[in-house]
C-alpha cells in the first residue's frame, strides 16, 4: 500500500494581515457545497484555506438538469455552475474524482484515497446520499441503474438502444423526470408507482392525476399501486415482475425510490448519527470542529433530500463561520417545477386535515387544479396544478402565519392594479 502524504503546501497560506489562516476542508462538491462556498468567499474572503474535494471527476453541476440532459434537450456544459477558473480566483483548491475514505479526528486530518493527507481545523461534511435500490432478486443484474448523477445518466443513455423497452420504478420526482427523459429519446417507458398516486407527498389524488395525464401524454405509460417483485434475465434485464404475477418485458430498468443519507464516513469517525449525520442550528456535529450540511445532515429528527433545505443550511453554515451568527431553524418545505411541460407547486399539508377547511378549483379539461387549506382563517397548506402564480404569495402565508385575508386573491389571482383616473 503507498504511503500516506501529508499536503502542507496550500494557495496562500496567510492571511491578508499576515496571521496564518484557519484551514477548511469541505468534503464534498455538490450544489450544497458549492453554494456555502459561494457565499463563504462573499462573506468572509480571505478567512479560511479552503481546500474542497469532490467524489466526481468534474466540479458541482445542476442535478435538477439531469432530466433535459438524459431526454437530450441540452448537453452536459448546460449544467456546469462555476469553471474551474472561480475555485481558483478565490483561493479555494479542488480536488476531483478523489473521494475521502477516512477522517481522523485526534489528529485533524482528512484521508482522501490511500495517498494524500489533509490537515483541517474545521471540515464540512457535504457528502450527499446514496440512491436506495429495492432489496428485491435481480436488482445487481446489468441493466439495472439508479438515476442519481451523470454518470447514470450515461449509463442509461447507453442502454437505451432503440427499440429498447424501459422501466422506471419510483413514481416520486425524480422518477417522473427519469420516464419523461426516457421518453423524449423515443424510447418505450413504463412507470411503476407502489403508492395509489403519483408523488404522494407533494400531490392529492386530484393534482396526481392530471400529473399522471401529462405523463401518459408524453407516451408513458404509468402503473398505480405496482409493487415490484423480482427482476429478471439470463445475464441481464429480460423482464420484470410484479407482486400480483404480472409480467413486463424490459431491455432497462431504472430505480427511482428514494435516497438515504450518506453516513458511513462520520460513523467510521465515531461522529453521532441517527438516519442522517446529527447537526444542531449551527450545522455543528457532535465534534464542535466538524458540520455538516445538505441530505447528508439530520437536523432537529428532520433529513431533508431537496435543494431548498440545502440552500438555507449552507447559508447559514457560511454566516455563522464569517461570525455572523448564522442559525438555521429548519425549512417550510415546497415544491415548484414542471412536469411534462405541466407547472406544479405544493406547499405545507397536502391531505386535509379534519381541522382544515379545503377551497378547491378544478377544471380537468383545462389541466387546471388549485386547492388551499385553511385553519382558522390561516393558509395551512396548498396545491397547485397548470397556473401557479400565486406560489409565492402561498408560501410567504404560510411561513408567516398570517390571517390570509381575501381567499380570491389567492385562488384566482389579485386584480391588476387599475391606472389612476384623468
Amino acid at each position: 500500500m503507498p504511503t500516506p502524504r501529508l499536503d502542507t503546501a496550500t494557495p496562500d497560506s496567510r492571511a491578508t494581515d499576515g496571521a496564518p489562516r484557519e484551514r477548511l476542508v469541505v468534503v464534498g462538491n455538490g450544489m450544497a457545497s458549492l453554494r456555502f462556498l459561494e457565499h463563504l468567499t462573499e462573506g468572509c474572503p480571505g478567512r479560511f484555506d479552503v481546500t474542497c474535494i469532490g467524489a466526481e471527476p468534474r466540479a458541482a453541476y445542476n442535478r435538477v438538469l439531469l432530466s433535459s440532459l438524459l431526454g437530450g434537450e441540452i448537453d452536459e456544459g448546460a449544467t456546469a455552475f462555476r469553471g474551474l477558473d472561480w475555485y481558483e480566483a478565490h483561493g479555494i483548491r479542488l480536488i476531483t474524482g478523489a473521494p475521502v475514505t477516512a477522517i481522523d479526528r485526534e489528529n485533524g486530518l482528512a484521508i482522501v484515497g490511500e495517498t494524500h493527507i489533509l490537515p483541517f481545523d474545521r471540515l464540512v461534511l457535504a457528502v450527499g446520499s446514496l440512491p436506495i435500490r429495492l432489496p428485491k432478486p435481480g436488482m445487481d443484474l446489468p441493466g439495472v441503474i439508479t438515476f442519481r448523477d451523470l454518470a447514470d445518466v450515461a449509463a442509461i443513455r447507453k442502454a437505451a438502444v432503440q427499440h429498447a423497452r424501459a422501466i422506471v420504478i419510483g413514481g416520486g420526482l425524480l422518477g417522473l423526470e427519469a420516464a419523461a427523459g426516457l421518453s423524449r429519446l423515443g424510447i418505450d417507458t413504463t412507470l411503476l408507482h407502489v403508492m395509489d398516486r403519483l408523488m404522494e407527498r407533494q400531490l392529492d389524488h386530484p393534482a396526481a392525476g392530471l400529473v399522471r395525464r401529462a405523463m401518459e401524454a408524453r407516451g408513458v405509460k404509468v402503473i398505480l399501486s405496482a409493487d415490484t417483485a423480482a427482476v429478471e434475465g439470463e445475464g441481464k434485464v429480460e423482464r420484470l415482475v410484479l407482486a400480483d404475477g404480472t409480467v413486463l418485458p424490459a431491455d432497462l430498468v431504472v430505480v427511482s425510490v428514494g435516497v438515504r443519507p450518506s453516513v458511513a464516513l462520520a460513523q467510521a469517525a465515531g461522529l453521532a448519527t441517527n438516519r442522517g449525520i446529527l447537526v444542531d442550528d449551527r450545522m455543528a456535529t457532535s465534534d464542535p470542529r466538524i458540520f455538516a450540511l445538505g441530505e447528508c445532515a439530520e437536523h432537529r429528527g428532520l433529513v431533508y433530500g431537496l435543494v431548498e433545505p440545502a440552500y438555507e443550511q449552507a447559508d447559514a453554515l457560511a454566516r455563522h463561520l464569517a461570525g455572523e451568527g448564522g442559525e438555521y431553524r429548519g425549512t417550510h418545505l415546497s415544491t415548484s417545477l414542471k412536469i411534462s411541460g405541466l407547472p406544479v407547486f405544493s406547499a405545507g399539508l397536502v391531505d386535509t386535515p379534519a381541522d382544515a377547511e379545503a377551497v378547491t378549483l378544478f377544471d380537468p379539461g383545462a389541466g387546471l387544479y388549485r386547492k388551499l387549506l385553511l385553519r382558522e382563517g390561516r393558509l395551512v397548506g396548498a396545491v397547485f396544478v397548470g397556473d401557479i402564480a400565486e406560489q409565492a404569495a402561498c408560501k410567504a402565508l404560510i411561513r408567516s402565519g398570517d390571517p390570509v385575508g381575501d381567499v380570491d386573491d389567492l385562488m384566482f389571482g389579485r386584480p391588476a392594479p387599475q391606472p389612476l383616473a384623468a
